[in-house]
């Protein structure tokens, strides 16, 4: 009974927590501008500092090195005039707030400072939080990392912020989304795992000074499993939504496995694995098939249920034995499933047997059986990579040579979506399950 109280409490209060958190773009601060970071006695050193917990050059990182500062440039491109004149939209698109939205910093006029420059693209203030309120104050003797949380600083360093943050671009969120139409009218197709592409980006920050920053130290892990938990449930909640899930008399197809559509005429292409038969669509479901892994590992007297629940949601989209239910009422009570799941990945802390469970979950028999589509196995390689690579971090490899031998072989298997053979990728990842078994300690 206690232990019922303890998660009650602890999970009332990560709701009250997240609750509270503004993401960046919702704000009602002020910004500032890049400009006031670039300084090199603040962020805009040419060099790091040694003996600081701050790099000081992490202004200059994102300046030469990240991609996020080149978002906005994108926007004048030959591709975007062709996007914006495919869907006959009156403005280009580095006047388009749709665009806008995503490849730059761009609150409402009334809160872009004096030196907001809209063509950097994704700045500093897009991702930490319009800093109106807490440029001056954050570099104050005393001033405490949750001092300028509290006046509007974003929480980045937490895992659940930090994902709701990335996806809410490289996904979408209630404000941003790349639909179906954007897509077919040339925008890329989004594919995403938010700790390889952390791992990606030029690092500007320090890791282990929390008693010196008050910050939280990243658990690569935790940023892996909940933001596959978050990509999951805004997937729920988007095909829930009757404005955003629908498209005229389509639902939002791109929601949907891209592959149950485009491939060639000639290849009678479907998914065996969900029992619907050729002929129908079915829900992009890559990143619950990683959240299922997850749930067998951390909460293992639920994982049937969970497995049973996502088969219900299937078929009742394909109009299955499951259609009784509606597949909107299934798809809410999924996403309310992944709040527990969520706050479950928050309290557990992930030894080094744990992360191994749940890479040997990603990749068992059970597992490979569900990789028969091309986004599905796209999401388990970045997985699995990911998961690889924190294991190395914790010293808990052997023979990574041989190992990341076997990951270009299977990355090899993606090369080409509408071509993608599933027992190719089965197979590779077979080799590779056999060489981690082989080499680990």
């Amino acid at each position: 009974m206690k232990n019922k109280i303890s998660i009650l409490f602890c999970w009332m209060f990560c709701a009250a927590l997240h609750a509270q958190v503004v993401m960046p773009n919702a704000s009602p601060y002020q910004t500032a501008g890049t400009v006031n970071c670039a300084n090199s006695t603040c962020h805009g050193s040419v060099t790091p500092w040694a003996g600081s917990p701050v790099l000081h050059n992490e202004y200059t990182t994102w300046l030469r090195l990240d991609k996020h500062a080149k978002a906005y440039s994108v926007l004048l491109s030959e591709q975007a005039r062709q996007i914006v004149q495919n869907l006959d939209l009156k403005l280009p698109a580095w006047q388009t707030q749709t665009c806008l939205d995503c490849h730059a910093n761009n609150p409402p006029a009334e809160l872009k400072g004096v030196r907001h420059i809209l063509s950097e693209g994704v700045d500093c203030e897009a991702c930490h939080g319009p800093a109106g309120k807490w440029l001056a104050t954050h570099v104050e003797p005393g001033t405490s990392h949750q001092d300028n949380i509290r006046n509007g600083m974003y929480p980045i360093d937490r895992p659940v912020p930090q994902a709701r943050l990335c996806l809410s671009c490289h996904f979408g969120d209630e404000s941003r989304f790349v639909t179906h139409r954007m897509m077919a009218a040339g925008h890329p197709r989004l594919s995403f795992e938010i700790d390889m592409f952390a791992a990606l980006q030029p690092v500007h920050y320090r890791t282990g000074a929390d008693s010196v920053t008050g910050k939280s130290a990243v658990d690569n892990v935790k940023v892996w499993a909940i933001g596959q938990a978050l990509a999951s449930q805004q997937l729920l909640r988007i095909f829930s939504d009757p404005t955003r899930g629908r498209d005229g008399l389509f639902p939002e197809l791109v929601l949907f496995d891209c592959n149950s559509c485009h491939h060639p005429m000639n290849v009678r292409q479907f998914s065996p694995r969900l029992g619907n038969g050729p002929g129908r669509i079915h829900l992009n479901d890559s990143n619950l098939l990683m959240l299922r892994a997850i749930v067998a590992v951390l909460d293992p007297s639920h994982a049937a249920g969970f497995d049973e629940k996502l088969a219900q949601l299937h078929q009742a989209i394909a109009g299955g034995k499951s259609s009784d239910q509606d597949a909107v009422t299934i798809a809410k009570q999924l996403s309310d499933v992944i709040n527990n799941i969520i706050v479950q990945i928050e309290m557990i802390p992930v030894d080094t047997g744990m992360l191994k469970a749940i890479l040997n979950e990603l990749m068992n028999d059970s597992s490979v059986k569900n990789y028969a589509d091309y986004a599905g196995a796209e999401q388990a390689y970045m997985s699995v990579s990911s998961l690889i690579s924190s294991l190395n971090k914790r010293g808990a490899l052997k023979n990574v040579a041989d190992i990341n031998v076997h990951l270009k072989s299977l990355r090899v298997t993606l090369s080409q979506d509408e071509k993608y053979n599933p027992d190719a990728f089965k197979s590779a990842l077979i080799s590779l399950r056999l060489a981690l078994l082989g080499k680990e300690n």
